[in-house]
């Protein structure tokens, strides 16, 4: 038996964040966009509402892209695809945020301090989200240290 592949394990773990992002959605939508209305009115609103979908792209951006660089670089996070992938995703997302925002600056029709703040608690929840699914996460390694031995028909290492 082989070693276990990063892909077998963490496709679960991003699964997971991917669904608990869709209830960030919803929240965000949900709050931001009556905290948006009360504040500033309709403009308020639409900023609330378009703020959670952008937190909630770029969170998803994120995921599937190491979930897309796993499968490219056969689970071996250690490649230049699964690297590459990941931070050419990165870049696209720093371009598209900006791009985005300098977009919609002056627009009547959005609130822009109402769309920050949605996208700031996006960004904080994502993070939150990150972290707490990694760190509840039962991800195996297989690690050959001094002094273990190798069973003939299964190459995991034994103390």
């Amino acid at each position: 038996m082989t070693a276990p592949n990063a892909l077998d394990h963490v496709r679960p773990v991003f699964r997971r964040i991917l669904t608990w992002a869709a209830l960030l959605a919803v929240g965000l939508a949900v709050v931001g966009g009556i905290v948006g209305l009360v504040v500033a009115g309709t403009p308020g609103l639409v900023g609330g509402l378009l703020g959670a979908v952008l937190s909630v792209v770029f969170l998803g951006l994120t995921a599937v892209s190491v979930l897309v660089a796993l499968r490219v670089s056969k689970g071996q996070m250690i490649s230049g695809a699964f690297f590459g992938i990941v931070m050419g995703t990165w870049f696209l997302k720093f371009v598209l945020f900006l791009v985005v925002l300098i977009a919609l600056r002056d627009r009547a029709w959005v609130d822009f301090p109402v769309l920050a703040v949605v996208i700031i608690v996006g960004v904080v929840g994502s993070l939150v989200i990150d972290v707490v699914a990694v760190a509840k996460a039962r991800i195996p390694i297989a690690v050959r240290l001094p002094g273990d031995t190798v069973d003939p028909g299964n190459d995991t290492p034994r103390p």
